[in-house]
């Protein structure tokens, strides 16, 4: 993401027509804790409720964005960046991976080959529309965290379909594009760390070494599941994973509070301003090691993360902040995506457990009850008030909407204690 940083509570940026900005940044001072927002009377819901939810929001994201979905568009297979036609650009790439693991959670819940059938066709125009791919290869981008959302969806379409493509063409990514950006350790001043563009003087972004952690690991753990893993070891990606995770945590990371730090410039600078993609990115790499390693620490830094987010980050009546447009519109519901797969670990100390599990939930029906048009099923970014029903919405923020849905789909209960 671009480095135009604005330190605000809670604000919505357009998009220009090249490139990217950030919003929805959070300052250190000043901060309400959610605990003061308590109180909100909140209806019990059970699974049916968020798969009925889940399933809305996901088919009006397919009816509502899909560009093949319009007339006169019959080959577009690609996310609109607005619905029904609103916003029609191409110069924003990262999103569409968002919108693909959509429609792999929306397959993993209903194994409907209605989602299984978006996948060869995502795949085909993904790249086709990539606005800075190489004529060799149209699933390159300048953008190094972009590629890596591309990776982690690729992945995750490997994973629900054992797919050998999938998997390798998010290996050659990985090891291509995205790996080499790395370091060398011993250049100053950043001493390693995932690049975060290949076409400026380098900075070091938290959204660029958090994603490429996770891809790391992953990696690792389908490695067996490969029939042609390739010739780098195992153990590399791990190692790897390792090396990434660490730079960030010692670079970014406020281990005393669990904020993470957006990114270090060329002089080796380090911009304070805190989003919700960044501790997401953080808590999932964390886990992500922990389930390999075993080790406590990785786990203590994901719920240390996770703590913070809603003790200092959630001033929006107990919600994280609005996020109507732009890229900032895919925060919050990159952190919820990485969230829950932390309250479901059986590890998870109880206490953290109870406090993240009613934090998710009741963020989940604020945004069901109050900022869905229950009409059109669509989300347009601001929590306690839903988009009218002739109203466009950006592509980014109805994806968190439905990235929030989904994790409800998949949160496990809070076990009885015998």
């Amino acid at each position: 993401m671009k480095n135009i940083i604005l330190i605000l509570l809670c604000t919505a940026l357009s998009l220009p027509s090249q490139g990217k900005e950030k919003s929805v940044a959070y300052s250190t001072e000043n901060m309400i804790s959610a605990k003061q927002n308590a109180g909100v009377t909140e209806t019990k819901k059970d699974r049916a409720y968020w798969e009925k939810m889940a399933e809305g929001m996901s088919k009006a994201l397919v009816n509502r964005f899909w560009g093949a979905k319009f007339e006169g568009h019959a080959n577009r297979y690609y996310f609109n960046y607005g619905s029904d036609m609103s916003s029609m650009t191409t110069n924003h790439y990262w999103p569409q991976a968002h919108a693909m693991d959509v429609i792999v959670d929306a397959y993993m819940r209903t194994k409907s080959q209605y989602y299984l059938d978006f996948y060869p066709l995502w795949w085909e125009g993904a790249p086709k529309y990539n606005f800075s791919g190489r004529p060799e290869d149209r699933w390159w981008n300048d953008f190094v965290d972009d590629m890596e959302w591309i990776v982690l969806a690729q992945l995750r379409m490997f994973e629900t379909t054992q797919n050998e493509l999938y998997f390798t063409k998010a290996k050659q990514m990985y090891n291509d594009w995205i790996w080499p950006t790395w370091g060398p350790e011993d250049e100053a001043p950043w001493y390693g760390g995932i690049t975060w563009k290949t076409d400026v003087k380098k900075t070091k972004n938290a959204c660029s070494n958090g994603p490429a952690a996770i891809i790391a690991a992953r990696i690792y753990s389908m490695y067996d599941q490969a029939k042609q893993p390739g010739k780098k070891s195992k153990q590399a990606y791990l190692d790897q994973a390792i090396q990434i995770y660490s730079w960030l945590r010692k670079n970014l990371y406020d281990a005393a509070e669990g904020k993470v730090y957006d990114n270090m410039n060329a002089k080796g600078e380090v911009n304070r301003a805190i989003y919700t993609y960044n501790q997401g990115t953080f808590i999932g790499a964390a886990h992500e090691l922990y389930k390999i390693t075993g080790k406590k620490e990785y786990l203590a830094d994901a719920v240390k993360a996770s703590t913070y987010v809603i003790d200092h980050m959630s001033n929006n009546g107990g919600v994280p902040g609005n996020a109507t447009s732009g890229d900032g519109g895919l925060f919050n519901g990159i952190f919820f995506r990485y969230f829950v797969k932390l309250i479901n670990e059986p590890d998870l100390d109880n206490a953290a457990r109870v406090k993240f599990h009613q934090y998710i939930t009741h963020c989940a029906t604020v945004l069901a009850e109050q900022g869905v048009n229950q009409e059109t099923m669509l989300y347009g970014g601001n929590w306690h008030k839903a988009p009218g029903t002739t109203e466009a919405v950006g592509l980014t923020p109805h994806l968190s909407g439905c990235m929030l849905m989904e994790a409800m789909c998949v949160l496990k209960p809070i076990p009885v204690k015998k």
